[in-house]
């Protein structure tokens, strides 16, 4: 499963009995959120969500107290509950901490044994032809998406699983700093180039040079990003309405 994808909130609802209803209102705003329907800096309204998913106030509370747990909405006094929206300094200790992250999972699959390793080879370049078809449509959007896909493919074939929910919450918080800027082109040819090096870097189990590479590809698609922001942006589309650089 892709890191900002829960299950449609109306299939839980009707089908499952054994799931807290909090859990399932949270994966209901969070998918709210990460879809940017909730975009942002906006307030969301308790009676609103229960309402619109015809529970008692009880459930969203409890659902709200999760998603600011893990820093996505941040609870403001006598104001209310609000997306979060990170700033500058934010962004950039996320991209420092995702560089972390993926130069660690870059090491880590490299070492796989040849056969999976070379399947997971396989997945990468067929992620990065669908870039290029992306690239080639001029379809920001879906670029994003695949690029996302690419990169949460070796997290989790590196098979540690602290790791990845960290990595999933970087990168949920990450797409928040996106969901305004989405139909931005910020160098999407020099980011294929740079998959496919890692991509090759992966099939030969190179570690030291996949590790590396992954690091740096994060660090460069900062500076790329930092290049398309305005001076009070500054400090990684979804296609279908589902969203790394």
């Amino acid at each position: 499963m892709m890191p900002w994808h829960p299950e449609p909130t109306a299939d839980l609802l009707g089908t499952s009995r054994d799931l807290p209803l909090a859990k399932v209102v949270r994966d209901d705003m969070l998918g709210m959120i990460l879809s940017g329907e909730l975009r942002p800096g906006q307030r969301i309204n308790e009676p609103d969500m229960a309402l619109r998913l015809g529970i008692s106030r009880v459930p969203v509370r409890e659902a709200l107290r999760e998603l600011e747990s893990s820093g996505l909405v941040v609870a403001r006094k006598h104001a209310g509950v609000f997306v979060h929206e990170p700033d500058a300094q934010e962004v950039r200790e996320l991209y420092e901490m995702r560089a972390m992250l993926d130069g660690f999972a870059g090491a880590r699959v490299a070492r796989l044994p040849e056969a999976p390793r070379t399947a997971l080879a396989d997945v990468l370049d067929e992620s990065i032809r669908h870039m290029k078809a992306a690239f080639t449509a001029h379809d920001v959007q879906c670029y994003y998406r695949e690029n996302l896909r690419f990169h949460w493919a070796i997290v989790e074939a590196a098979g540690n699983r602290a790791m990845a929910a960290t990595y999933r919450g970087v990168v949920q918080k990450l797409h928040l700093s996106r969901l305004k800027n989405l139909s931005q082109d910020t160098g999407m040819r020099s980011s294929i180039a740079e998959h496919e090096k890692i991509a090759r870097a992966l099939r030969k189990g190179d570690m030291r040079r996949c590790e590396d590479l992954m690091a740096r590809h994060v660090s460069d698609a900062y500076q790329r990003l930092r290049s398309t922001d305005t001076p009070s942006q500054q400090g990684d589309s979804p296609c279908n309405a589902a969203p790394s650089r």
